[in-house]
C-alpha cells in the first residue's frame, strides 16, 4: 500500500474528526430563504473552512479552522477509522496536515441538501496535493453535516471515503 496516499488521507480524517465546539461566525445565515441561498452559504463555508485547513501553518488560520468544528465532531475515514473530538482532530491536523498537503474541491462535484430544523448536508469530491511539490496524489468523496445555530454554523460530522490514488 502506498503510504504517501494513505498518510494524508488518514490525517485529514483524524483532523476533521477531532475538532469541536467553536462556531464559525464568518458566515451567518439565520434563515435560508431558498435552496440557492443555502447552497451559496454552504459553498462559502466550505471555501472558508478549507482555506484555513490549507493554510493551517499560520496560527491564526489553525484557530480559524478549529472554530468551524463542534467540540464533539465525529470524523469518519475509510482508511484511518474514526475520531471523536475536536481536540484530537486538531492535534492530528497540527502534526500531519499543516505544511504538508492541501485539499482542493473538485469543480462541479459539490451538492448541498437542507436538513429540516437542523442545517445542511454537503457532499462532493476533493483532491489532496503536496504543498512542496504541488503534486496531487489522491482523491476521495466527502460528506459534511453542517448545523445552523443562532450565531452561525458548525460542523458536527465529516466523512471522507472512497479514497483513490491519482495515477
Amino acid at each position: 500500500m502506498n503510504t504517501n496516499i494513505l498518510l494524508p488521507s488518514v490525517f485529514l480524517a483524524l483532523a476533521a474528526a477531532s475538532a469541536g465546539a467553536a462556531t464559525s461566525t464568518t458566515s451567518n445565515l439565520q434563515n435560508p430563504a431558498s435552496s440557492d441561498s443555502l447552497s451559496n452559504t454552504i459553498q462559502k463555508l466550505d471555501a472558508e473552512f478549507f482555506d484555513s485547513f490549507n493554510n493551517c501553518s499560520a496560527p491564526d488560520q489553525l484557530k480559524k479552522h478549529e472554530s468551524y468544528l463542534n467540540p464533539n465532531v465525529e470524523f469518519y475515514h475509510d482508511k484511518s477509522g474514526v475520531t471523536w473530538t475536536r481536540q484530537a482532530y486538531m492535534e492530528n491536523t497540527r502534526a500531519h496536515v499543516c505544511g504538508n498537503f492541501r485539499r482542493v474541491l473538485t469543480a462541479g462535484s459539490q451538492e448541498i441538501y437542507p436538513i429540516k430544523d437542523y442545517g445542511a448536508i454537503e457532499e462532493g469530491r476533493h483532491t489532496f496535493c503536496e504543498i512542496k511539490s504541488g503534486k496531487c496524489f489522491g482523491e476521495a468523496k466527502f460528506l459534511i453535516i453542517w448545523h445552523q445555530l443562532p450565531n452561525g454554523w458548525e460542523i458536527t460530522r465529516i466523512m471522507s471515503y472512497a479514497h483513490e490514488a491519482i495515477r
